[in-house]
């Protein structure tokens, strides 16, 4: 006899994702180490981006290259330093669609050809307008790469290890940092007097996009990405191959997380019926979210790492340090620096959590910065040459606190805040606001740098404050979570919620011996449901049921599986 009341109902274990995973080394599985070896290729566009992004600043250290290009300063070395940005401004707005379109890996493909095309451009140019252009060709490929390739990681990684994996992707950035400071001080050394000792740097920048062009074909396709399409049946495999070690496609934890995405599209799809840029301020939701993203962008590029990121050199002069081997040897250390505390601090997020690290990584560098715009004072009104050498270490130790936070989570966390219809577009925002905040700094910095020396880094003094009580009062935590629970945080309790059930009931329908006994026979209709919508043609197909209709059909099947057994 059925219960009488909806207490006694028999309910089903509540299942979190944290029961499914693989519990050993992830090394001593198959299925997660060749996604591991996979998720490489995509982590390098990260390199890509800081190789391009650090060359000029190395470039200008070199005598050879000051020379061939007529030593430009003021308005022309601004542009030669933003026209990278100014190139990933012009694709910027239709990369998102790229990525939603054609798919990430395509999308990283065609951006990789274009940055070819700039590196043989720029590797030609005789002239500083020939040398410009051959950025801007370069920034504007770019900036498909880098749209692309961290939503392929955030989406492909395996659900314990996406935290500390998406947060090595931005901090890979220092790896071609330091790669464009090293080939440079080594090209110096080599060949003075030359002019490839800035030629050759240019060509170490097509290394990677070759290695993408070639090798992307063999890493899979984000299965939400193949799930929003509707080759559930693709994605299933994916998840099955990498997740699940290539074992059963009804494992538990292939259908609970197919069971959380396809709910969490839907739910998307019913609030944002068309997606557009709009769709990132039409909920109360998406609100939040965007204010959290467009504030810690400008944060990672205007808390005074400006300074030293592009115009080093005259940073550096400022304290008298004038040889070019030292200036070259600083640059280098420090970008070795920046990435063993980028990545130390990737693999804290999620022991310390993302809250507790924004706001240590602020008020050190409130600190560290007060400091350091001291001695610049000290040694501007004063002459104090013992201030110079303490303003040295004073960078590392600002770069320190810099690195906790915004060098391993500026993308990750902005990423995993964004629910898949708006990712993309969301994704790009984020990237707009540093663009134009780096092509500010570009120009105004070495303007402001001229005209107010050490006054000015007041100016940066004051921006640290607003940024510590802005994290202190916004951000939010979200370890612990997966990516679609993650994303559903800002959206209230009930999403948060049905998602949560929704996986926990979908692998519950599909274990026997685990709390409820049930029948093989709904086991199997409940994967067939879930799992292989479309597995025998592999056609697309669009789903108009809701997640209430979903959440009620899964319920309907526990309560038929139990009353079978009674």
């Amino acid at each position: 006899m059925a219960p009488s009341t909806e207490s006694e109902r028999p309910q089903p274990p509540e299942w979190t994702i944290v029961d499914f995973i693989h519990r050993g080394h992830w090394w001593t599985n198959h299925g997660i180490l060749m996604l591991n070896v996979c998720l490489v290729l995509p982590l390098l566009t990260s390199a890509v981006n800081g190789l391009d992004s650090s060359l000029v600043n190395g470039l200008q250290i070199l005598p050879d290259w000051q020379e061939y290009y007529h030593f430009p300063t003021g308005k022309m070395l601004g542009l030669v330093n933003c026209a990278q940005n100014i190139g990933g401004l012009v694709g910027l707005p239709i990369t998102p669609f790229a990525s939603d379109n054609i798919g990430r890996r395509l999308t990283l493909i065609m951006g990789s050809v274009i940055m070819l095309g700039g590196v043989a451009l720029q590797f030609s140019a005789t002239t500083i307008q020939m040398f410009i252009a051959a950025r801007v060709l370069i920034g504007f490929g770019l900036t498909f790469c880098l749209n692309a390739a961290p939503l392929l990681l955030i989406e492909l990684c395996y659900p314990t290890q996406r935290g500390k994996i998406t947060s090595l992707y931005n901090t890979i950035w220092y790896f071609g940092s330091i790669v464009a400071a090293w080939v440079c001080f080594a090209t110096y050394k080599q060949q003075e007097g030359s002019m490839w000792t800035w030629r050759i740097p240019t060509l170490v920048q097509a290394g990677v996009p070759i290695l993408q062009v070639c090798l992307v074909w063999f890493i899979p396709e984000s299965p939400r990405y193949l799930v929003s399409k509707g080759y559930e049946g693709q994605a299933a495999q994916v998840l099955t191959k990498y997740h699940a070690n290539g074992g059963n496609t009804h494992d538990p934890l292939v259908v609970f997380e197919l069971a959380q995405i396809r709910h969490a599209l839907r739910t998307e799809q019913e609030i944002n019926k068309s997606t557009s840029y709009r769709s990132l301020i039409a909920t109360a939701g998406n609100r939040k979210r965007m204010k959290i993203i467009i504030a810690i962008a400008i944060f990672s590029q205007w808390s005074g790492n400006g300074l030293v990121s592009y115009y080093i050199n005259l940073v550096l002069e400022g304290v008298g340090i004038t040889s070019t081997e030292t200036k070259a040897a600083i640059n280098g250390g420090l970008q070795i620096f920046n990435l063993l505390v980028g990545l130390s601090s990737a693999m804290l997020i999620d022991l310390v959590g993302r809250r507790a690290l924004f706001i240590l990584s602020n008020s050190g560098m409130l600190i560290a910065f007060g400091l350091w715009t001291v001695t610049e004072a000290l040694f501007n009104a004063l002459h104090k040459a013992a201030a110079a050498k303490a303003t040295i270490p004073l960078i590392f130790i600002y770069y320190l606190f810099y690195d906790i936070a915004y060098t391993p989570m500026l993308v990750a966390y902005t990423l995993e805040i964004l629910p898949y219809q708006i990712r993309a577009k969301g994704f790009a925002v984020m990237n707009f606001t540093v663009y134009v905040t780096t092509i500010f700094n570009q120009f105004a910095n070495p303007i402001a740098i001229e005209r107010l020396g050490w006054w000015y880094y007041l100016v940066y003094c004051g921006l640290l404050i607003i940024e510590l009580v802005f994290v202190v009062t916004f951000i939010v935590e979200t370890r612990g979570r997966t990516l679609e629970e993650t994303a559903a945080l800002f959206d209230g309790e009930q999403p948060q919620h049905d998602l949560v059930i929704t996986g926990g009931e979908a692998a519950t329908m599909n274990l026997t011996g685990r709390g409820n006994v049930m029948s093989q026979q709904s086991v199997q209709v409940m994967v067939a449901q879930e799992v292989y919508t479309s597995i025998s043609s592999h056609r697309r197909v669009e789903s108009k049921s809701s997640l209430s209709s979903d959440a009620y059909e899964l319920y309907g099947l526990e309560r038929n599986a139990c009353s079978g057994s009674r």
